[in-house]
């Protein structure tokens, strides 16, 4: 994709065609090739025949072309890793401004569609929220959160969300789901709840949790990749519903109270325009009415007809599961769910939590290398920095949920072997695999898609790091990663709303909640779960910390807890009660 944009000034697209020398070094390519030529597009063979004659009649034309190409890109990203320089907290408050601009305030997300739910840019926004106390970021996220939940995005019977929406009201999905949609949103909602209060996102907090349990995570522990957005063929079948089949299972109370709630109609809201032979008459899920206050009986009746709708919609034929297990998705999984295990006093979620991180340990670590991906008893031989970056996190996030040391050594373990295999020492920033003589240019990702890219994981993880341990080579990574980012941030801010968190955490109050003792620690841990603060970091005094925090002490026997900023510490509470409300006084 960096070539063909290198060489058609932007663009691209998928599915994307590209040619390349016997050196591997690009010379033409193009998006989508028809079968047949029209409308001023070639066809994929006459494509082929064109550049196979410019092969044979112009070879060293071709290769002469595709070295400048090459060197030209190479020149381009040298350039870009040498602008380095210092975000500011102007950069931060520039970007923020710059997402409310381009904010639908009607829909929730931004403007235009499709629409997906771009979790860090919500996420950075209510940490600006926190800051600033700016009303419209947190509306934005809420009204963004009210939207999806009671859009056709989101999976009314079973839990979680689909991938994205093909238009801008979050009503049609493309029904998809994947992992780590399912780790992003449940940190949202998790947010969002403890911020409001509002027992509606909590609801479906709880909702994406129990469907990940249930449906995306195999026997021995660890989280599939995906579902399919198919199933017997067609788009959406599983999911979607007809008058018919509503009427010829529900009794007349149960039929009028579902048929307003999701506005279903004889019609249907759906037409796959993609299938020639599309299902006729589908309705897509969705909270038709979302302020209507049901009665006490209504509510009953809703209740009693969902759980029929439950049932029957088990006895379908599902859509297919991508059964792999990645690293990487296993780790976003494995954060959130420790998290939500606390947050929502769930034990059974960071139970998951623990087995899915036993899982991977097992079958993707071999005490110094971690592999990328793991199915039916086998493993790849790849070594990718998502994967390292991204498995921290859910290390850190059972260690602050457990306060396990075990946990932290891991994740310094995967960081000392991020640094080594992908981290630029230059320029900063992760490239996003090993080095190998075949790569034509070893690449870092400069956008927070679908995922943080891995170097907005990796400063915030080696940031935390940092922190927790006192390393200053830890540290350092962080620096260097966040200038190379700088230029990007304040020309496209949008482009990296991690890097963005990063940032104001790097700028802010370096605070950290210790936790020294063991008796009586767990209500300690659990009121840390309690608030909203994002950028607070809860830590034990055993294992690889800092020498000043191992210093800290338990009192007459009991665990305490010490809320530090640097090396300044407040008065340490042994009370859970009390800690809640230093905490809050702290916001």
């Amino acid at each position: 994709m960096t070539a063909h944009q290198a060489m058609y000034q932007g663009g691209g697209g998928w599915p994307l065609n590209m040619f390349l020398t016997p050196e591997l070094k690009p010379f033409s390519g193009g998006t989508y090739f028809p079968p047949e030529s029209r409308q001023g597009r070639p066809s994929f063979l006459h494509v082929l025949q064109t550049l196979s004659k410019a092969w044979k009649e112009q070879g060293k034309d071709v290769i002469k072309s595709a070295e400048e190409i090459h060197r030209h890109m190479s020149q381009s990203l040298e350039e870009e890793a040498d602008a380095l320089a210092q975000v500011n907290l102007s950069d931060i408050d520039a970007a923020a401004k710059h997402m409310l601009a381009g904010a639908d305030g009607q829909n929730g997300g931004w403007i235009g569609g499709p629409k997906f739910p771009q979790v860090s840019h919500l996420r950075f926004l209510l940490s600006q929220w926190e800051r600033s106390g700016d009303a419209k970021m947190l509306a934005h996220v809420t009204l963004t959160c009210d939207k999806m939940m009671q859009g056709g995005i989101h999976d009314h019977l079973a839990g979680g969300f689909h991938r994205y929406t093909v238009d801008s009201k979050w009503l049609v999905p493309h029904f998809e789901k994947m992992l780590y949609d399912q780790a992003q949103l449940l940190d949202l909602y998790l947010d969002v709840w403890l911020i409001t209060g509002d027992a509606r996102y909590r609801d479906v907090a709880v909702g994406i949790a129990d469907y990940v349990l249930r449906e995306m995570q195999y026997k021995e522990g660890g989280f599939y990749a995906a579902q399919d957005a198919q199933s017997e063929g067609k788009e959406g079948k599983c999911f979607c519903w007809t008058s018919s089949e509503v009427k010829e299972l529900l009794s007349v109370s149960e039929l009028a109270v579902v048929t307003r709630w999701f506005g279903i109609t004889e019609k249907g809201n759906f037409v796959d325009h993609s299938d020639p032979e599309p299902l006729p008459n589908q309705n897509i899920l969705h909270l038709a009415e979302p302020q209507w206050k049901l009665s006490k009986k209504e509510k009953a009746t809703l209740d009693a007809a969902l759980q029929k709708m439950k049932v029957a919609r088990a006895k379908r034929i599902p859509a297919a599961t991508d059964d792999k297990v990645l690293a990487d998705w296993n780790g976003m999984m494995i954060a959130s769910l420790a998290r939500a295990g606390r947050v929502l006093d769930r034990p059974k979620y960071l139970d998951a939590s623990r087995k899915a991180h036993a899982f991977i340990k097992k079958k993707l670590w071999d005490g110094k290398l971690l592999y990328h991906r793991w199915r039916e008893g086998e493993r790849d031989n790849s070594q990718q920095a998502s994967s390292y970056l991204k498995m921290i996190d859910g290390s850190l996030g059972l260690y602050q949920a457990t306060l396990d040391a075990a946990y932290l050594e891991f994740a310094v373990q995967l960081a000392e072997g991020a640094r080594s295999l992908f981290y630029d020492e230059k320029h900063g920033g992760f490239f996003l695999g090993t080095d190998r003589p075949d790569l034509v240019l070893r690449l870092k990702d400069d956008y927070d898609g679908a995922t943080p890219t891995a170097s907005s994981v990796g400063a915030m993880q080696f940031l935390i790091l940092a922190e927790i341990t006192g390393r200053d080579d830890f540290r350092e990574v962080v620096t260097q990663t966040l200038s190379g980012s700088t230029k990007t941030i304040r020309n496209a801010p949008h482009a990296l709303a991690w890097m963005l968190c990063v940032a104001d955490r790097v700028l802010g109050k370096h605070a950290r909640l210790v936790i020294a003792g063991e008796k009586g620690a767990d209500a300690l841990v659990a009121a840390r779960f309690e608030n909203y603060s994002p950028r607070l970091i809860l830590m034990g005094n055993q294992g690889k910390v800092d020498a000043f925090t191992r210093g800290l002490k338990s009192i007459d026997g009991k665990a305490a807890a010490y809320y530090c900023v640097g090396e300044t510490c407040k008065q340490p509470v042994t009370d859970a009660s009390k800690l809640e409300g230093l905490l809050k006084s702290e916001q």
